[in-house]
């Protein structure tokens, strides 16, 4: 709808105008929820609504650097255990080893770290013992 409002056309009957066009084209059934109910408002008025849904939709959040650190770590932690390789293992440990003890150095701000560095060997050995198993 990049289309100028010729002149001396009123705004209304150019905005009705494309309304009717993009009715008559389809545009209006092909949008997400279409055909579909309402969700129901009982929830108070939240001026950054729109923000939250993107947010969700988009999978991205906003955490205090030591719950977000946390997370992390719970990250790393399930990527070690299905890497595929020792030195990948070693590395994912390392670098979050390297992060845990910067924060331990410096304690972020927010809620208390409460976390130890990983012990490599002993997941390198954890590693070892699953690929054995299987």
């Amino acid at each position: 709808m990049t289309e100028r409002k010729p002149p001396g056309v009123s705004f209304e009957s150019f905005v009705d105008k494309q309304i009717r066009e993009a009715a008559e084209r389809g545009d209006f059934s092909r949008l997400e929820g279409f055909g579909k109910p309402l969700a129901e408002d009982t929830a108070p008025y939240d001026e950054l609504w729109w923000i939250k849904r993107k947010m969700h939709r988009e999978g991205a959040s906003v955490l205090p650097p030591a719950l977000a650190l946390r997370k992390e770590a719970e990250d790393a932690a399930r990527a070690a255990r299905a890497a595929v390789s020792e030195s990948q293992l070693r590395r994912i440990l390392g670098e979050i080893n390297t992060k845990i003890a910067e924060a331990l150095a410096r304690p972020p701000a927010g809620p208390p770290l409460k976390l130890a560095l990983f012990d490599v060997e002993e997941a390198v050995a954890q590693w070892r013992r699953a690929r054995t198993e299987r």
